[in-house]
């Protein structure tokens, strides 16, 4: 049998809604020293050491999840399917690429994403001021 290539690469984050950015802020950077990577208006990406993932936390209405990256989001999806697994919503653009979510045979939901579109650029105080784009 031939070796199938895996189709994730990283965790990308775990995205935690707050009701509050400044004091998800303070609860995860300033008392539990995660460092503030960038800002947006509704998230915060901080560091997770020895770790390209991030925690985001953010105010949108969205529940606890983890985001996985993949090379491509349209191969991701019709190999996920595939495999037995069945797509929730999209593809999607994101800022950074795009986006889906899916559920595996056991009704486990993920979110696979690609950096397609490039990573978001940041000002020294860690806002997002555009995208540079991927090599």
């Amino acid at each position: 049998m031939e070796k199938k290539k895996p189709i994730f690469t990283k965790i990308d984050c775990i995205r935690i809604p707050v009701s509050s950015l400044e004091e998800g802020l303070d609860f995860y950077s300033r008392s539990l020293g995660h460092e503030l990577i960038w800002r947006t208006a509704t998230s915060i990406g901080l560091k997770i050491p020895e770790s390209e993932a991030e925690i985001v936390i953010h105010t949108e209405p969205d529940e606890l999840e983890t985001d996985i990256t993949v090379e491509s989001v349209e191969i991701a999806a019709q190999e996920f399917v595939r495999a037995g697994g069945s797509i929730v919503q999209g593809p999607f653009d994101i800022p950074i690429g795009k986006c889906i979510i899916v559920k595996d045979p056991w009704k486990n939901q993920l979110v696979l994403l690609d950096n397609s579109k490039g990573l978001y650029q940041t000002n020294k105080e860690g806002i997002v001021i555009g995208i540079k784009k991927s090599n």
